[in-house]
């Protein structure tokens, strides 16, 4: 990378950073709602991860969905505005917080079911090989608590039956809603999990871009030149509780200092300032940018109309079309029989 991809990494997290503050002001001023679950603490994992990725791979993801929005190429204005349920939103104010997609991003969402996500993902997959998109993977990320589910059993399973190329990533941020990791898995280290798969695996530091962007690189590469699915487990940790209404009395204030300590933008702005990359008065200037792109978010969100009524049913159900199948039309059978 050189000085400019730098810099924009580092801006990426701020703004990743400021956007969630926000929103957490605006939902306690009662302008977002339904439930908000923030990323602060996590962007190293969206930003690095998003940084080695190609546009023919897919990104699919859970309900904490904000930041890797906008790491897969949303504009932040239409990340707030959906926030809003804003008509200008990405998902025309009809999704809200956890349904962020743009497949035309292929960013494929956002999803509220615990771990409903992880079959959908081995189907992008599935239907890459059968389209022959060559080398495109399928990146899925989902939380330590969906471990714990079928779906997440069922998805690497046929991932590997059929040795399809997907990038299983848990961001294992410690809690599952209130509950510690070793309280409720028997098998604390998750990575392990894919051991009953004959699926390789690993396990990395999330709180440091760098090391995910170098990590994630090499494992996509392999997927790329071998094939097949593989587990990544990386660590990091939210710094705000599971979402808005949490108390978050299932964990003490000296064990979330001690993560802040090792926050993820401070670790990056650090990198670059010791190895020469950029100067304090640089990144001052990407905090500023950042800043005021986050303020003209809030802004356009809050000027967007609101849905109209009339739209209420819109885009609930699509026509069906002819499909594809490795070059020959496949028609309705039951209309041409």
């Amino acid at each position: 990378m050189d000085k400019n991809e730098h810099l924009k990494l580092y801006q990426e997290m701020v703004i990743i950073r400021r956007l969630e503050e926000s929103a957490a002001e605006l939902y306690q001023q009662g302008k977002i709602g339904g439930f908000l679950h923030l990323y602060i603490g996590q962007e190293a994992v969206c930003t690095g991860i998003s940084s080695v990725r190609q546009p023919k791979d897919r990104i699919i993801t859970a309900y904490r969905d904000h930041g890797w929005a906008i790491s897969a190429g949303i504009e932040p204005k239409i990340v707030m505005a959906e926030l809003l349920g804003k008509a200008d939103g990405c998902s025309k104010g009809k999704g809200g917080s956890m349904h962020m997609a743009d497949t035309e991003l292929n960013f494929w969402g956002g999803h509220a079911i615990v771990g409903a996500h992880i079959p959908i993902a081995a189907g992008l997959a599935l239907g890459d090989v059968y389209q022959g998109n060559e080398d495109a993977i399928t990146i899925c990320m989902f939380g330590d608590g969906a471990t714990n589910i079928g779906f997440f059993h069922e998805g690497l399973n046929l991932s590997k039956v059929w040795n399809l190329p997907v990038l299983w990533v848990c961001e294992n941020n410690q809690y599952g809603m209130g509950t510690a990791v070793k309280r409720a898995s028997a098998v604390s280290d998750i990575r392990q999990k894919a051991e009953g798969y004959g699926m390789p695996n690993d396990q990395i530091d999330g709180m440091d871009l760098m090391n995910v962007r170098e990590k994630v690189s090499k494992v996509m590469d392999q997927i790329r030149k071998e094939g097949g699915p593989y587990l990544l487990e990386i660590m990091t940790y939210r710094y705000r509780g599971h979402s808005m209404g949490d108390p978050e009395r299932y964990r003490e204030k000296d064990e979330v200092k001690k993560w802040e300590d090792e926050d993820p933008i401070g670790v990056f702005r650090k990198y670059l300032i010791d190895e020469k990359i950029a100067t304090d008065a640089e990144l001052d200037e990407q905090d500023q940018e950042a800043e005021a792109i986050v303020e003209e978010a809030v802004n356009f969100a809050e000027s967007s109309p609101n849905p109209a009524p009339d739209t209420l049913f819109d885009n609930i159900y699509v026509e069906p079309t002819p499909i594809e199948y490795r070059g020959y039309e496949m028609a309705q059978e039951s209309e041409e029989n």
